[in-house]
């Protein structure tokens, strides 16, 4: 996942981030500040330090640290489902200008781990096979995390779908009966009105 978007000083912005368990999460960053005279976004931020907080879905802090105006991050999930990340300028340097704001370029990875050229082209040939064999062996195993969390997701979703269905065809019994019974007692009544003037 790879983004931008606008915060202002001391503003926080969340993102939700729907991950597998035991998977490692790996975030970039970096933070570009208004420049009101050149109408335009600086390529850095010095001095702008940046609180990175991260809530699992049982709503557990698994990562809360302030970073520079730019850095990584990691966590691991604990838990499947929507994990929250969000970010908070720690300056209050610029708030009195009018209308600053703050650009993020974010970056998100789950689940890989990326291979270091240069390492890979320092070490010989078997070496390198066998490195980038891990690397493989690494992206099957997320892979695989991700079809099984996909497949609990599905099979929740499913069983959540066949209890509305029994639950909608027991209403529909229940209505039914109630119709017959309103159809049996009114033309009782009836039947006991025609009787009682001594119509029928």
């Amino acid at each position: 996942l790879a983004l931008y978007f606008h915060i202002g000083e001391r503003e926080e912005k969340c993102i939700i981030e729907d991950i597998p368990s035991d998977i490692l999460v790996v975030g970039n960053y970096k933070v570009q500040r208004w420049d009101i005279h050149k109408h335009d976004f600086l390529e850095a931020a010095p001095g702008l330090g940046m609180f990175v907080t991260v809530t699992s879905p049982s709503g557990e802090v698994l990562l809360s640290k302030l970073y520079g105006p730019q850095g990584t991050f990691s966590f691991t999930s604990y838990l499947s489902g929507e994990h929250i990340i969000c970010f908070q300028s720690n300056s209050t340097r610029f708030a009195v200008i009018a209308g600053s704001k703050l650009r993020i370029h974010l970056d998100i990875r789950v689940g890989e781990h990326f291979l270091d050229e240069s390492a890979i082209q320092a070490k010989d040939k078997v070496n390198e096979v066998n490195v980038r064999l891990e690397h493989l062996i690494e992206q099957i195993h997320h892979v695989t995390k991700e079809q099984d969390y996909e497949r609990e997701r599905e099979e929740k979703f499913r069983k959540t779908s066949e209890e509305t269905n029994s639950n909608i065809l027991w209403w529909a019994i229940v209505q039914t009966l109630i119709l017959i019974s309103v159809g049996i007692w009114q033309i009782k009544s009836l039947r006991d009105f025609f009787i009682s003037k001594k119509l029928v």
